[in-house]
């Protein structure tokens, strides 16, 4: 049996790290095959194998360390903790945790919270176009926004433009009720959400009204050049190539664009998505950013990652158990 111990600054300190009635302890138990007892000013860890009590140990110092810093320590940034020190890039992500991205308009701090979602926001910060794909609740469009808001509060840029393919809607988008904002708003929903968070819904309306921000259906999107303004692409897996060319073509000068989706959820009928084989043109073009995030970096609930492991864990067995069709014809030839 293999012992780790960990002594605690203070009592408040240790009753943070191990969370309402003991809930992130048993996280970690559940996690990681280990023990973790109280000791008069700390917890000894006991494990069957070294390195797992040296990974819980390194777990709760990470979790001390977020807790020392003013981060949101809970149920879904412990796990993540535990997730980095399973590859050892607990340091790296502490880092990555204290870079403010912007505030609300409450005055909460917006972090990128794992090392792929900070890579994502380097790249928005470093790039003039940046493809983002990842699986749903890996922050893709929420950090955009974040971007976004914080450029547009420092006046590198005077507007943003948000647009989203209409799928649901094609070519009908006419027959829906009320003006061109009412027919595109159900669609930009996810987006405002975002914006409403960063900006309070008064001073999101008041940017509408006077054109700072501004929504549009991708088809209008078409002769336009869009100077000096972050234009948030979201959704794009439901984009042909020739519609992201369109819009990438549009980019004027002083612009960023960002342009993200999630190539398992494609919604498309009669044409095929063109964000993967678009990330791929683009992957070798000075100044464009192309990211891929994975279900490490979800930060919803526990659940999601657990349904997109069980999705992928799925596609692989049925890619495995598919034959090539000219499998019977190659052995009937053999006999």
């Amino acid at each position: 049996m293999f012992t780790k111990e960990l002594v605690f600054d203070s009592a408040e300190e240790m009753k943070a790290v191990f969370g309402p009635f003991d809930q992130l302890i048993r996280i970690l138990e559940k996690t990681v095959p280990v023990t973790v007892v109280g000791s008069e000013k700390g917890v000894r860890i006991l494990a069957s194998k070294e390195e797992d009590a040296e990974r819980a140990a390194r777990a709760l110092e990470t979790a001390r360390e977020m807790q020392k810093k003013g981060m949101a320590l809970n149920e879904l940034t412990f796990r993540q903790a535990l997730e980095l020190t399973q590859d050892g890039e607990e340091k790296e992500a502490l880092a990555v945790m204290q870079d403010v991205i912007t505030l609300t308009y409450r005055g909460k701090p917006v972090r990128a919270r794992t090392i792929g979602q900070r890579r994502y926001v380097d790249a928005i910060r470093g790039n003039t176009v940046t493809v983002c794909i990842g699986p749903a609740g890996t922050g893709k469009t929420y950090l955009a926004i974040a971007t976004a808001v914080e450029a547009l509060k420092r006046e590198e840029i005077s507007r943003i433009i948000l647009t989203r393919p209409a799928v649901e809607a094609g070519e009908h988008l006419g027959f829906l009720p009320g003006d061109l904002q009412s027919k595109v708003d159900p669609y930009l929903r996810p987006l405002y959400d975002g914006l409403f968070e960063m900006m309070g819904e008064e001073k999101f309306r008041t940017c509408l009204e006077r054109g700072i921000i501004e929504v549009a259906p991708l088809a209008y999107m078409r002769g336009r050049t869009l100077s000096n303004c972050m234009v948030i692409m979201d959704e794009s897996q439901n984009a042909s190539l020739e519609q992201l060319f369109m819009v990438l073509t549009r980019l004027g000068e002083g612009s960023k664009m960002i342009v993200t989706g999630d190539i398992t959820q494609i919604d498309l009928k009669d044409v095929s998505s063109g964000l993967e084989k678009c990330a791929q043109i683009l992957k070798d073009v000075e100044g464009v950013g192309v990211l891929h995030l994975t279900g490490r970096d979800v930060v919803r609930h526990q659940l999601v990652k657990d349904i997109i492991a069980a999705f992928e864990a799925y596609q692989a067995k049925e890619e495995k158990n598919k034959k090539p069709e000219n499998a019977p014809q190659r052995k009937d030839r053999r006999r």
